[in-house]
């Protein structure tokens, strides 16, 4: 059974900035063809739910309180991606438009739910490396 690493938001844990999850319930019918592994970059990376919203702008992720929190998002993209390769994840199904998640399009830094071109910082490292990067829109497309 092959792995996928799975934005754990979008399995329904609470883990989002609210404290919230994004929760797809399609997503779970995967479980019968793969072993889905539930990963929170910003959780893992040490921060906490619920947190302040944060955004990309330019080469960092800033808070909503103007913090830099571009270490807890690199910390947590790295973590995923060992966690990836250690269990030889091919694909990530991953929440679109997160400053960590999303691949394609991200919110531009004015918290303004303005999506731009762009990357957020674990989808683009684990992207980097050779795996191939769903969101909850498209998956079923792809796998």
């Amino acid at each position: 059974m092959n792995n996928i690493i799975v934005s754990s938001c979008l399995l329904g844990n609470n883990c989002k900035y609210n404290g919230g999850n994004n929760f797809k319930p399609e997503l779970t019918l995967l479980s019968k063809k793969y072993h889905l592994i539930p990963f929170c970059p910003e959780v893992m990376g040490g921060l906490s739910t619920p947190r302040v919203p944060a955004e990309i702008r330019g080469k960092k992720v800033i808070n909503q309180n103007q913090i830099d929190v571009t270490e807890a998002y690199l910390k947590g993209a790295n973590l995923c991606l060992e966690l990836a390769k250690k269990n030889n994840c091919q694909y990530a199904i991953l929440k679109s438009k997160s400053p960590s998640c999303g691949f394609g399009l991200i919110y531009d830094g004015s918290f303004t739910k303005k999506a731009i071109k762009g990357n957020g910082i674990t989808a683009d490292l684990l992207y980097k490396n050779g795996i191939v990067i769903l969101n909850e829109n498209n998956y079923s497309q792809k796998l």
